[in-house]
């Protein structure tokens, strides 16, 4: 019983998130490379944040139809006042943003 509690409560911080925060997404098809140097691929599942470390990995959840991704920063922005992540338009499908072009998001670190 106790390998089978302590294998739950690893699991449980693996997945906890360190870093909690809601704001406006929108989404991004075009461009040759990243901030990191990254050759840009638009069906990707990556993001671009102003201060996430290259490489971090996001959960994000559009909040009117609680639909996630798991995305990994390789770039830097947005650069439009109010917004808080850039997704590529491949993830922003899988959120179902494409129509609007932005969404109401949370996104978290996952460890």
């Amino acid at each position: 019983m106790d390998k089978l509690f302590s294998a739950a409560l690893a699991v449980l911080m693996l997945c906890s998130s360190a870093h909690a925060s809601i704001g406006i997404a929108s989404y991004y098809k075009t461009g040759k490379r990243t901030a990191n140097g990254e050759r840009f691929y638009p069906y990707g599942y990556t993001a671009a944040h102003r201060k996430f470390p290259f490489g971090t990995w996001l959960k994000v959840t559009n909040l009117s139809n609680k639909r996630y991704v798991i995305v990994r920063v390789n770039d830097r922005g947005p650069f439009v006042r109010g917004r808080v992540l850039d997704v590529s338009y491949g993830a922003a499908k899988e959120l179902g943003m494409v129509g609007r072009g932005v969404a109401r998001i949370s996104y978290d670190v996952v460890n």
